[in-house]
Parts: C-alpha cells; sequence; structure tokens
C-alpha cells in the first residue's frame, strides 16, 4: 500500500481553520476533510472522479507520477477530499488550482476544478462543505479571484455559494483533441 504523504500540507487547513470545523462535518465524526493522500489511490478516488468523467485505466505507478508532480509543483495543486473514516473511502473530492500571473502585480488567479461527492453520500451538504472550505482556502493563499466552470444545471449551486457570472464572460470555449498524450520532453 501507498505512503500515507499529503498532497499539501495538512496544517493549511488548520492554519485557516478550515476543515474539521466546517459545519456540515460537525453532525459527522465518521467524515473528515484532508489534502488527498498518495494512499488515496486505494481508497476509490479515482472511481469517485469516474462520476464526474471518464478517468482511464490507472496504475497505482502512474496515479504515483501524477501525484508526485502535483504535490512538487509549489503551491500549485490542492487536491482535497472528504473520507469516511469508517469506511476507509473518499467520499467527495476537489481541486482548487492557484495560477500564477504577470498581471495585477504577479498576482494569483485560483480555479475550482473537479467537485464531486459520492452518490450515496449526496444530500448531505457535502458539495458544499468542500466548496466552501476551498474557496476560502483560496482566499487565504491570496487569490485576486477564484473562477470555476459548470454545467448550467449546477450554475444555481455555485450561486448559492456566492459565485456568479460575469458579465460578457459567462461561457466557457473549449477544444478537444481526438487522443491525449503526454508531451514529449523538450530538450
Amino acid at each position: 500500500m501507498s505512503a500515507e504523504i499529503p498532497i499539501y500540507d495538512p496544517e493549511l487547513l488548520k492554519k485557516y481553520n478550515l476543515g474539521e470545523r466546517h459545519e456540515t462535518l460537525k453532525g459527522d465524526e465518521s467524515l473528515c476533510v484532508r489534502p488527498l493522500y498518495m494512499s488515496d489511490y486505494n481508497r476509490g478516488f479515482l472511481e469517485l472522479l469516474g462520476e464526474l468523467t471518464e478517468v482511464g485505466n490507472i496504475s497505482e505507478e502512474q496515479f504515483q507520477e501524477q501525484f508526485e508532480f502535483m504535490k512538487n509543483s509549489h503551491g500549485t495543486y490542492y487536491c482535497t477530499v472528504i473520507i469516511d473514516t469508517i469506511k476507509d473511502r473518499v467520499v467527495g473530492a476537489s481541486t482548487l488550482l492557484m495560477e500564477r500571473k504577470f498581471i495585477r502585480g504577479c498576482a494569483l488567479r485560483a480555479r475550482l476544478e473537479d467537485v464531486v461527492v459520492s452518490p450515496n453520500y449526496r444530500g448531505k451538504q457535502l458539495g458544499k462543505c468542500i466548496v466552501e472550505i476551498l474557496t476560502n482556502l483560496g482566499r487565504a493563499l491570496g487569490a485576486y479571484k477564484m473562477t470555476l466552470d459548470c454545467k448550467d444545471s449546477m450554475t444555481p449551486f455555485y450561486e448559492s455559494l456566492g459565485y456568479a457570472k460575469e458579465p460578457g464572460n459567462s461561457n466557457t470555449l473549449s477544444i478537444r483533441y481526438a487522443a491525449a498524450s503526454k508531451p514529449e520532453p523538450k530538450l
């Protein structure tokens, strides 16, 4: 089994009074919020992400390689999970990305990605919990703004948490490539 290595320092959640102090978690002692651990590969993390989109067949070695890259990306990735400690399973997850910009005096912009809750745990306010925690973490880390993309049906949920459409900028456009591949290293 993989080691209990966190993707970011768990003390950040304590430093900013996030995580275990969230109202949603006070009613259920079996749930805890923490950074993604390398060992969460074996706790159903990828299966949970499969509730959002295609994940693919990722080996534990591939997971560990990606985890190490993200961990060593100097404060860019804050993958955060909700764990059912009794079942030892990941039941909720999201990622906060901190993007370094040249604009606004070399400011930080935050992005909320991959918000997901296990179907068996929906209706318990866990989505709200993890979004609020990561929104507050982005603010605490100094972001000048935080953005997200979501399906039209999810817009009211995010608006209820303080997010708003930006006038003239409420659409997200993308291009999908036929097959994703790892970029060749530049020599």
